[in-house]
């Protein structure tokens, strides 16, 4: 079968299509027969280096996808030959506190991820694709769409009439988007292109900043909040835009800090943070119930994923290239 392989960190063009073996499941093990995948911002990274838990070399990258069983090992329960499934982002995660040998197991870094023709998965790192979403919808969710439901939900017990703040219109910010908007809050939402804010105005957002044309953007916030603030940012950016999301926030807002997206190197102060008694909390994906949780939300609220565009399996690395131009709203999928 054809799988694509990380085995250095030299980006995005080093990553290579090579031919492997396939094997059969073991006990407790299926064989998936992949359909779909998406792709994240920390794909990039790992395709670089420097991503902390995500250095195995060599490793199969994404860790996104959806498709169908296809064999069952002895031992299995949970799943029959023709189930549509998604394999987990942590693959040890399945309930409860996270500890630091589950997050070394994060798909497409840590170990093996989906972007192969088929792969072995342990029955229990696996969800059921709900009935009516397409197996390219089921593969955008995994990591952007948990951790939105994270954030918002499992973290910050969002409420109906709060107002969340998000930045970009990237998977994290749009999964947010529809999650917010189903739940009665008010969206507030950035970005640099009047273009890509006039399609999340049309997908529900309530409010818009161009930090384009407003660098100091925390005070359009303001402005927009009649000066209280923000209950929740969903901080995709990292430290360089960390300074001003918290200076969107309200008292006793909560900032949901997920992005290492800009400027790694700066400095922020913590004085705000106290004197708003903010609550400053680090999101990274979720467990197998958090992401069955967020599919329970999506059918009941009929959410779709938003799909910005799609590409073969063979054109894999172009869909790479297309995401890192950061051209995109919603998710880029790869079709097999």
């Amino acid at each position: 079968m054809k799988s694509y392989l990380i085995d250095s960190d030299k980006g995005i063009d080093a990553i290579q299509k090579v031919d492997v073996t396939e094997v059969s499941p073991g006990a407790g093990e299926v064989k998936v027969k992949m359909k779909a995948a998406s792709l994240n911002y920390r794909d990039l990274i790992v395709a670089g280096g420097g991503y902390i838990r995500n250095d195995t070399r060599p490793v199969v990258p994404l860790s996104d996808g959806a498709g169908e069983v296809t064999e069952v090992g002895a031992g299995v329960t949970r799943w029959k030959v023709g189930d549509r499934v998604s394999p987990i982002f942590m693959r040890d995660w399945i309930d409860g506190a996270v500890d630091s040998a589950k997050l070394k197991t994060g798909l497409g870094g840590g170990v093996d991820g989906v972007l192969a023709e088929s792969m072995i998965v342990r029955e229990q790192s696996l969800v059921a694709i709900p009935d009516g979403m397409s197996f390219a919808e089921a593969a955008a969710v995994p990591c952007a769409g948990v951790t939105a439901w994270h954030a918002l939900f499992e973290s910050g017990n969002l409420q109906p009439g709060q107002t969340v703040l998000l930045l970009g219109t990237g998977g994290v910010s749009i999964f947010a988007l529809q999650l917010a908007k189903a739940a009665g809050a008010r969206v507030i939402i950035t970005s640099s292109s009047d273009e890509k804010i006039e399609q999340a105005t049309a997908m529900g957002a309530d409010m818009s900043v161009n930090y384009s044309k407003h660098p100091e953007w925390h005070k359009h916030v303001h402005d927009l909040t009649g000066g209280n603030g923000v209950d929740h940012v969903v901080e995709v950016g990292g430290p360089g835009t960390l300074e001003r999301s918290i200076k969107s926030a309200g008292v006793g807002g909560h900032v949901h800090l997920i992005g290492v997206l800009d400027s790694p190197g700066a400095k922020i102060s913590p004085m705000l943070s106290v004197f708003n008694l903010l609550t400053i909390r680090g999101i990274y994906v979720g467990s197998r119930q958090m992401h069955q949780r967020m599919l329970a939300a999506m059918t009941v609220n009929q959410i779709a994923p938003v799909i910005d565009k799609t590409f073969s399996f063979d054109d894999a690395i172009a869909a790479y290239h297309y995401f890192a131009s950061q051209k995109h709203v919603g998710k880029v999928v790869i079709e097999f």
